[in-house]
């Protein structure tokens, strides 16, 4: 019988994915992206951004294990990890259901853990959303200057979907389009929702541009992490659809 050798240093490329690790053992990681902002007071070297990480000092690490996100990271880095012989895990995350394989495979098959208690309270949290009494269409910026919106197969709108709300966008050919904000004022949206992350949108930066289309401002935490931030996201993300609609 063959044996996997243990994993005892993680470096983690994904925000989500640090939260992950560090919630289900923590002292596993070694490394994490600058980025990465929970848990707070997380104590590892950081590396650099998701985009341009410092691949000497990851190796200098000595990992295990690198945990990457084909979104997130880039493919040379990740390429470049390889050839120094770091062994890299690669996830690809389009939708809540992928979300749940993907952090199963991390967790358990990558760094050998036990399934976590909190990824079960996630799913549970996702078998019966609360949704509205009827669907609503969104229009979901995640940029400015130029305005960008959520396309088709993105991980978030699976999130809106299931609470009650399509995105405007799901068909369009791109999965993060930049659209004129005319054009968007015009796509016939019921409300326009408005995550602070990667884009910072507060309530006095972004409704504006919407005159007279109810906006819902949602932490980017909950409607794009993959993490424990699932099992309180359902709630989260209702409420702040509720505030805006009622």
């Amino acid at each position: 019988m063959t044996h996997r050798p243990a994993v005892r240093r993680v470096v983690s490329l994904v925000p989500s994915l640090t939260e992950a690790v560090a919630a289900t053992a923590p002292g596993l990681l070694v490394g994490a992206t600058d980025w990465c902002s929970h848990p707070p007071g997380l104590e590892v070297t950081r590396i650099g951004g998701t985009k341009n990480p410092d691949l000497a000092r990851i190796a200098a690490l000595a990992p295990d294990l690198v945990i990457a996100n084909e979104e997130e990271n880039r493919a040379p880095d990740l390429d470049g990890l390889r050839a120094a012989g770091v062994p890299v895990l690669v996830t690809e995350i389009r939708d809540l259901d992928q979300a749940f394989a993907e952090l199963h495979r991390v967790l358990v098959d990558g760094c050998g853990l036990e399934r976590p208690g909190w990824l079960d309270e996630a799913e549970a949290a996702w078998g019966a959303p609360p949704v509205p009494e009827r669907r609503l269409r969104a229009v979901v910026p995640i940029w400015r200057r130029p305005w960008m919106v959520l396309g088709r197969d993105t991980f978030a709108g699976d999130l809106l979907a299931r609470l009650g709300v399509d995105n405007v966008y799901a068909a369009h050919a791109d999965r993060y389009p930049p659209i004129p904000v005319e054009e968007l004022r015009a796509a016939g949206a019921d409300l326009v929702v408005l995550p602070d992350e990667p884009y910072a949108f507060t309530a006095d930066d972004g409704p504006e541009a919407f005159p007279g289309l109810p906006a819902a401002l949602v932490g980017g935490r909950h409607l794009t992490w993959y993490g424990p931030s699932l099992t309180a996201a359902p709630a989260a993300i209702s409420a702040a659809l509720r505030a805006a609609t009622r």
